[in-house]
């Protein structure tokens, strides 16, 4: 038997990682400054995460949702306390396409519409309502026609209101700052506009945090620069560590019945156990801060290279933009520096997505490979 191939690889096999560093079984030493599209945020095996894991994986790892997790309400608490979004409540499930998929049907649920609106260039994930409101024809089949989705672009209003005018729209989602898309994000005053034409037409907004959440922007989530509340907040990536788990949050003023949602996996004992050792190191080792701080450090210091047109993104959620095809770039940091970067839907960017605790050391590493590579 042999694999589905869906993925193509590049040449090399890793052995274990620590840190912000992969080592591969021929003993070759990587910075990672891709996490694995954002999922390393305190790093790999941070002594944290592994005793939170080791220690509860000797109670116990998994039991169904039908009993009482104790577990689930700690990271509830903790998670609202420390993001600040005290008006929300929490499901629990298994991923970042489960927990937009999640998102989608909850505003369903809660204004009995359906049409979605979604926004160019935008990636939620790969189940049928996730990636039908996902811009992106090529991994799409007819199956995900039949989900009614309107793609509109960033900051046009006039489009917006007419589409709402037709009070047929259930959630609008977006991306404060697109990943996959290539870090493109909505003016402040679009994201205000937003809020203010879903309060007005009852539609839910939906803020997808699944890359941009847990502080990775500096922000505990990227939609708070922008001063709004959204009524849906799905998240997961930095929010395990590695661990497959994603949440939403819901506004308090969307009610739940029994069975409206439901998971296998979401939630189990070693997944809340991961995560709560996410948001304590986040709080213990300042990671917000440090984010942000090494987002501006990284700007000033990358920007000297005049082959980069453009640097986008915010805290350690960041893009390098040139005006040529970046794979051969890519594939040279990888294999003639051993650093780790990532691509996008823009061909012509790399995706800067490193553990939250990296230090200006490694933004250097790069820098130096940078103009060697392109000065």
């Amino acid at each position: 038997m042999s694999l589905f191939k869906v993925y193509p690889l590049y040449e090399m096999t890793p052995s274990h990682a620590k840190g912000c560093y992969v080592f591969d079984k021929k003993g070759n030493k990587f910075l990672d400054l891709y996490g694995g599209h954002a999922v390393i945020s305190i790093g790999h095996s941070h002594p944290n995460y592994v005793s939170s894991l080791s220690n509860q994986l000797n109670k116990i790892g998994f039991y169904s949702n039908y009993i009482i997790n104790d577990l689930q309400e700690q990271v509830a608490k903790k998670l609202i306390n420390q993001s600040n979004c005290e008006d929300y409540e929490l499901f629990m499930c298994s991923s970042g396409a489960e927990a937009n998929e999640n998102a989608l049907q909850i505003a369903s649920f809660h204004n009995n519409k359906s049409r979605i609106i979604a926004f160019k260039n935008s990636f939620h994930g790969r189940s049928n309502a996730a990636l039908s409101a996902t811009d992106n024809q090529n991994i799409k089949t007819k199956l995900n026609t039949k989900i009614d989705v309107t793609f509109l672009k960033f900051n046009d209003k006039e489009s917006l209101i007419k589409e709402v005018s037709k009070s047929d729209v259930s959630a609008i989602i977006f991306e404060s700052i697109q990943g996959v898309g290539g870090l493109d994000e909505p003016d402040t005053e679009f994201v205000k506009f937003l809020r203010e034409t879903c309060d007005k037409y009852d539609i839910c907004l939906i803020a997808d945090e699944v890359q941009s959440g847990f502080g990775r922007t500096g922000d505990f989530f990227a939609f708070q620069k922008h001063d709004i509340k959204p009524d849906i907040i799905p998240m997961a990536k930095g929010m395990g560590n590695g661990f497959p788990v994603g949440g939403v949050l819901i506004n308090k003023k969307i009610k739940a019945k029994f069975g409206m949602l439901g998971t296998t996996f979401g939630g189990n004992h070693l997944a809340c156990s991961a995560v709560l050792s996410v948001l304590d190191t986040i709080k213990q080792e300042n990671l917000l801060k440090n984010s942000k701080n090494l987002g501006e450090y990284f700007k000033n210091k990358l920007s000297k290279i005049k082959s980069i047109k453009k640097i986008k993104g915010r805290g350690l959620m960041l893009g390098l933009e040139f005006d040529f095809d970046a794979k051969d770039l890519r594939k040279n940091l990888i294999f003639k520096h051993n650093i780790f970067t990532g691509g996008s839907a823009n061909k012509k960017l790399l995706r800067i997505l490193p553990p939250l605790n990296i230090t200006e050391h490694h933004i250097d590493m790069l820098y130096n490979a940078l103009t060697i590579e392109l000065e």
